[in-house]
């Protein structure tokens, strides 16, 4: 179908196909240990599906609900007889069960994929009419998670280990005034994934508008009917399975929407990989080609004070 919005590709994909197709060779997760949060429904569970296809021999499966998880456990079971699939009801906003899920998860193991995926919408009214406290609510809950979460990920990741930070375009557009808490709360977890690649250059973290499918979160939201077209759930679950690959490298820390044709951007490999495009920042001043970002500010608290 033709883009209906701005594209740096021309191709622009609604459902899956073979370039990011988990079966292909090239993209095998093979011998990988995964960690999903929202894993039991949606964009989550077909990702973790995804992944199973694509070989990877440990799948952890987190969300708040537990028989959702449960199901996508069984589902992938007795289809990947040699996977082990590791389901446990965690709220990612609660320290202590994202702590105790991850630990039991990765054990004496290392986790090489993160897909960074629950999150909620919060209050439907702009700013101005919200109640305030429910507005500021939702975007601290989006963010405790995202918090919570990359910490318990931090302390077990392996090294050169993959996050896929599932956003939104609503974290760099204004769809609409109603969203405004979700907007801002989008904006404030691409934010902190960045720090975390910052201060973790061996990592390779990514943040994706998944598209829109007709998922719950999107039902809440308006639905496909709003949008007026749909996103088939295996764009986003097969993208990020290709992301998690070294085809993907090039994108390190960049935003990207699950529409785009990956073998178009290959070829703008060294442009992109070079430059500002894809980035989150100051439009039309591009910082991210200054020599100060090599070199991080050595900035200190003054004595007895704060900085």
């Amino acid at each position: 179908m033709a883009a209906p919005f701005p594209s740096p590709t021309k191709t622009w994909h609604t459902t899956s196909y073979e370039s990011i197709s988990p079966t292909r060779p090239g993209l095998s997760a093979k011998g990988k240990t995964v960690v999903i949060t929202g894993g039991g429904t949606g964009i989550g569970a077909e990702t973790a599906r995804c992944f199973a296809a694509a070989g990877a021999s440990r799948i952890a499966l987190l969300g708040r609900r537990e028989q959702p998880l449960l199901d996508t456990k069984a589902s992938i079971e007795q289809k990947f007889a040699n996977i082990e699939v590791f389901a446990a009801s965690t709220d990612v906003t609660k320290k202590g069960e994202v702590d105790a899920a991850f630990a039991r998860f990765s054990g004496d193991k290392k986790i090489d994929v993160l897909v960074s995926n629950a999150a909620l919408i919060g209050p439907h009214e702009p700013l101005a009419d919200a109640d305030g406290e429910k507005f500021v609510d939702a975007i601290q809950l989006n963010l405790r998670g995202t918090v919570f979460v990359a910490q318990a990920f931090l302390r077990h990741a392996s090294t050169n280990a993959v996050v896929i930070d599932v956003n939104s375009s609503a974290a760099h557009l204004n769809f609409a005034a109603v969203f405004a808490s979700y907007s801002v709360a989008k904006w404030a977890v691409f934010r902190a994934w960045d720090t975390v690649a910052y201060a973790n250059p061996e990592l390779s973290i990514y943040h994706i508008q998944p598209g829109i499918v007709d998922t719950d979160m999107n039902k809440e939201a308006g639905g496909v009917a709003a949008a007026g077209f749909e996103d088939h759930v295996s764009l986003p679950a097969s993208f990020n399975v290709w992301l998690s690959s070294p085809e993907a490298r090039f994108l390190k820390g960049k935003f990207l929407w699950t529409n785009w044709d990956v073998d178009e951007l290959k070829a703008q490999a060294k442009e992109i990989e070079a430059g500002t495009q894809l980035s989150l920042g100051l439009v039309g001043w591009p910082f991210q080609d200054t020599n100060w970002t090599q070199k991080p500010m050595n900035f200190q608290p003054a004595a007895g004070g704060s900085a």
